[in-house]
Formats: structure tokens, sequence, C-alpha cells
């Protein structure tokens, strides 16, 4: 599988069987739609599966998010309630269990910040809880949340610092929020993924630091992602694949030109493409230009399906009072 950047499983899937006309070994693929949102839940069961995808076993969990705008409430509400009942699927934890809620990334970088942007949303509970425990519901279950930074901000290996907290804290639970990178375009601030295994903070824009896992950590890592970015060889080739898509649809079938523009090798293209990008531009990523906008919105969306899940008790409009 030749190397273009992704941290969504389900188009590890697509570029591998894309690639080798195959079927994947030791992957499992489910569809379902939720109201209008679709799900696809692509689970790793083995090192077969591991080694195609380069992924851990685990499970994970893609939502496509229907077209909204950032007054468009009604339709966000709908995702948030979607991604709670997801992300209750995957968890297990009783009312007196407490959850961490991690926002990683850098705040001062807008496509970076969905993490911390996330943090400032949820409802965090655990000092109420331990402070006032006569002034707060019982069915309300403990919650932290800390936005660590990044080690160029800190000087700290985030993953140095949840293990810190969790040795601590001693949560049961931690759920990451990271923005991620995709293959696609169109899948830039539409997608929401959970996974089951972890996450590696930075390795979106290849820049991989500690894992944050149960391995790691010794709990449940659950990981919440947006891809915010794409790599600018990964959307050179895709900007080339259309131009070549139309020269062949004019080109006479069978013709010698026709034949050449067939043969492109998509690795040998996509190398290409990075050969001249690289040493001129250096390693560029791609973000839409009405990022901070989108990223309002969306950490908006998964603060309060995370706040859901954590908090089955409450409807969504009892959580907002208590944010508000």
């Amino acid at each position: 599988m030749f190397n273009i950047r992704t941290d969504l499983a389900i188009e590890a899937k697509e570029i591998y069987e894309n690639k080798s006309k195959n079927t994947i070994p030791g992957v499992e693929v489910y569809k379902y739609k939720e109201n209008d949102v679709k799900v696809t839940e692509v689970k790793i069961v083995n090192c077969d599966g591991e080694e195609a995808m380069k992924k851990p076993k685990g499970t994970y969990l893609t939502l496509d998010i229907p077209e909204f705008t950032p007054y468009d409430l009604n339709t966000m509400d709908e995702v948030s309630e979607v991604l709670g009942k997801t992300i209750s699927s995957v968890i297990n934890l009783d009312k007196s269990m407490t959850a961490l809620i991690v926002g990683l990334g850098n705040w001062n970088v807008t496509p970076d910040a969905l993490g911390p942007k996330v943090v400032s949303k949820v409802m965090v509970t655990r000092h109420l809880k331990e402070l006032v425990p006569d002034q707060i519901d019982e069915n309300i279950r403990p919650v932290g949340a800390v936005s660590p930074g990044v080690l160029g901000i800190t000087g700290i290996e985030t993953g140095e610092i949840i293990k810190g907290i969790v040795e601590k804290v001693k949560p049961n639970l931690v759920i990451c929020v990271d923005a991620l990178s995709s293959r696609k375009t169109d899948r830039v601030n539409k997608t929401i993924q959970i996974g089951t295994s972890g996450i590696s903070p930075g390795s979106g824009i290849g820049n991989k630091r500690m894992e944050l896992s149960e391995k790691t950590l010794g709990i449940p890592v659950i990981a919440v992602g947006v891809p915010t970015v794409v790599d600018a060889a990964t959307l050179a080739n895709d900007t080339i694949d259309m131009v070549i898509d139309d020269m062949i649809d004019k080109s006479q079938k069978g013709g010698k030109f026709y034949t050449m523009l067939k043969s492109l090798d998509d690795e040998d293209k996509l190398k290409m493409i990075q050969e001249v990008i690289d040493p001129r531009l250096g390693n560029i990523i791609v973000t839409p230009k009405e990022v901070d906008m989108v990223i309002d919105s969306i950490s908006k969306v998964i603060a309060n399906g995370i706040n859901l899940a954590l908090q089955p008790a409450l409807k969504l409009n009892e959580i907002e009072r208590y944010l508000n």
C-alpha cells in the first residue's frame, strides 16, 4: 500500500482494497444509519488485519456528518445524540466511575485546536462530586478534563503528562479528542472517528508522539477525532487524477495517449508529486479557509456527544443549562 497519509480506518481500508483488488484479511465491516447520520464500523480482529491496515486491533466507528451550518442547531444536536450513542456502545462504566477527557493539540493553531475547544465545552463534574456531593444529582458521573498542550509549548511529552495525571487521579476511562488527517478533501471537517485502540498524538501530520492507549496507561482509552487537514501532495494527486480522468474521457479509446494515461501507476505518481512539492514548499498540509468557524461548531457537537455518553441520566437541554 503506497504511503498516503490518513488517520481514518475507513480510508486505510479503501486504499488497501483499491490497490490489492481484494478484501482485507482480519477486518470486518458493518454499515448502518442512525437518523440522517451514516455510520461505518471497521473492526480489526487479528494480526493480519493490523498488518494490512497499519493500525492496531480494535473497533473504529466513522460517522459521516450531514451538511450543516453553524446556525443549524437541530442538525448539530442530532449528530451529538448519534455520537453520544456511538461512544456509549464502546464504553463500559457505571455512574460511580470517573472519566478523564483529554483535549490534544495546539490551541494556538486553529486546525489543531479541536481537542482544547472540546475540553472547554465538556461537562466537568469531578470537583463537584468531591466538594458539594449533597448539591449534585447522585446519577451524575464524575468527569475531569485537561488540555495538556503540545511538546513545543510545554517541553514535556503529552503522553508523560497524561500518564502522570492518570496515576494521580485514577480515572476508569480516558477519552482523547484530537484533530486528524484525511486522505480525501470531502471528508475534511465532515467525518468523526471513534476508536477503541487509543491514539498517537501528532501522527496525522507525521509527527508521532508517545502512544496513549490501554497498553501505556493501564485503563481503556477511547479516541475521538475529526480530520481537519489533508496533505498537500495528496491534494495534488487528487487534482491530477481528475485532470487525467477528464483527458481520458476526451481521448480516443484504445489510442496511444489513452493507453499511456490509463497505465500511470498511483505509487509512482504520488512519489513524483512529493519529489516536486517537498524541496520547493516543504511538508505542507492544507485546511479549508473557514476552518475557524467549523472548529467552533464541530467542537460543540463532539463535546455534547461526549456529555451525553458520560451523563446518560441527563438530556441535552439539561446539559446545556448546566454549562450555561
